[in-house]
């Protein structure tokens, strides 16, 4: 399997897709791994070159000790795509990977062709509330979190219709390296930008989950409204919003490519 060492940690990565096709980068939501993408990875790996990555203590990857930083998450991205031979790609992430694209777009727009950020916020929840998130999972671990991280990601009727999918993605939850959801839960903690939208030069589309209680639509409305080249739309479903309505977040993110 290919990892990239790193001088703290090393990261997973896998890449589908024909040599000589534009490159497509997708990041993952907290608590998932890059299988998060399967079906847009199905649908996309015919025409676009596909890398996707665990975050540094999701899946695969290994987990430095600390709390992390956003920047840091965007640094592991650029150090992929330097080890890969990537100039510029797309860019697709959801919640704290939507983060990451911010960030991203903030500091490295000229890596960038498009970005496409879902699920996610400028600013996702309060300090005081991930300190509190920390403090239990440091005191319980990940499994007391699974019931309300099913209700929070996907809506009931989904996941009545699809319990093995839902199931599926809670064992990655739960079997996420405690360090590594930790740290990152710093970095979404710490991350803010609210005041940096403007700096965001490349064409945006941000995506919601038209039911999502974490990152609402008028959340990714305010995402597309401040970058320079924005548009926001909903599709049916809560946070996991790829997965719960994975057509039609893939018609929309294949509009926006191109």
């Amino acid at each position: 399997m290919p990892f990239l060492e790193l001088e703290s940690h090393r990261l997973h990565h896998r890449i589908d897709g024909p040599v000589g096709a534009p490159w497509l980068t997708f990041c993952n939501s907290l608590g998932t791994d890059l299988h998060m993408w399967d079906r847009q990875v199905d649908a996309l790996s015919a025409t676009f070159r596909i890398l996707r990555y665990d975050r540094r203590g999701h899946g695969q990857s290994s987990a430095p000790p600390g709390g992390y930083s956003v920047a840091e998450l965007g640094a592991d991205v650029l150090a992929l795509w330097d080890h890969l031979g990537v100039e510029r790609s797309h860019f697709c992430g959801l919640s704290i990977g939507g983060l990451t694209g911010q960030w991203l777009g903030v500091h490295a727009g000229a890596r960038l062709q498009t970005l496409t950020v879902a699920a996610t916020a400028a600013k996702i929840g309060t300090v005081e509330n991930w300190n509190a998130r920390i403090a239990q999972v440091q005191r319980d671990g990940l499994l007391p979190l699974r019931e309300g991280t099913a209700e929070r990601w996907f809506t009931p009727a989904f996941a009545q219709a699809q319990p093995a999918v839902v199931e599926d993605i809670l064992q990655r939850f739960v079997a996420t390296c405690v360090t590594g959801y930790i740290g990152c839960c710093h970095a979404v903690a710490t991350a803010d930008f609210r005041d940096l939208l403007g700096r965001i030069m490349v064409p945006t589309l941000a995506i919601a989950g038209d039911d999502d209680p974490v990152c609402p639509p008028a959340d990714l409305d305010a995402i597309a409204q401040g970058v320079a080249d924005g548009r926001s739309i909903a599709v049916p479903g809560r946070h996991i919003c790829n997965i719960e309505s994975a057509d039609a977040f893939t018609a929309a993110l294949v509009a926006h490519l191109r």
